[in-house]
């Protein structure tokens, strides 16, 4: 016979495990991206292949697994939040006006690690920059910047300079230091002709992997490629 004693335990131990779901929920390491319209993601997706011939395979691009895109903000989020970051991902979307994107050139840095990684360069548009810093402002209240290797997209495991690339992202990357560009890979590539003018497919939430790679879509809303 079913008590009241009963039932009272029986809905505590119910909040009690819903507590529990809550609390073991994991933060992760995100990024909100632009993903490129089909034929850019081919153009660098052959320009990885080409740096893959004669340097290491860190970052292997396709369309799937480890997607070509432009980082408009990075950071750490609670899972249980996604749903209402997909929400904020979607009014933004449908109140920006972005038009054509412009591949300028290929840039050749060095990261923390001393490695030379390549991107392709993006016009900063006064259209690009605006949806920056929209999309920055509307999610810091949900974003952290305490990452932990445990929090990247594994396998395989996250470096130092995945890490630190991430934690230095608002000081480093964000506002009058953004500088938006596809990443192609490590090593040097120099044989592409310019300017290559491209659209935009989706505003989309990724998981980060290592080397700030896109490599699983948690979110993702179609992005409409008004002028």
């Amino acid at each position: 016979m079913i008590t009241v004693e009963n039932r009272r335990q029986k809905a505590e131990d119910r909040r009690q495990n819903r507590f529990m779901e809550i609390s073991l929920m994991a933060k992760i390491a995100v990024d909100v991206v632009l993903l490129p319209s089909e034929e850019m993601a081919d153009k660098a997706i052959k320009a990885n292949k080409e740096l893959l011939k004669k340097c290491a395979d860190k970052i292997v691009l396709d369309k799937e697994r480890c997607l070509p895109h432009i980082s408009l903000a990075m950071g750490c989020i609670d899972e249980r939040d996604i749903a209402d970051i997909e929400t904020i991902l979607q009014t933004t979307a449908k109140q920006s006006s972005l038009g054509q994107l412009s591949v300028i050139g290929i840039h050749t840095g060095t990261n923390s690690a001393g490695e030379k990684v390549s991107v392709l360069q993006i016009e900063k548009t006064e259209a690009l920059q605006s949806l920056h810093e929209e999309v920055m402002r509307r999610l810091a209240p949900y974003f952290s910047y305490d990452v932990r290797a445990d929090m990247i997209f594994s396998p395989p495991k996250a470096s130092e300079s995945t890490l630190a690339w991430i934690k230095s992202y608002p000081e480093k990357s964000s506002f009058e230091k953004f500088s938006p560009h596809i990443t192609i890979g490590y090593g040097e590539i120099n044989d592409y002709s310019f300017p290559i003018e491209f659209a935009v497919s989706k505003l989309a939430l990724c998981h980060l992997g290592n080397h700030c790679t896109c490599r699983k879509i948690l979110a993702s809303v179609k992005f409409e490629n008004r002028i």
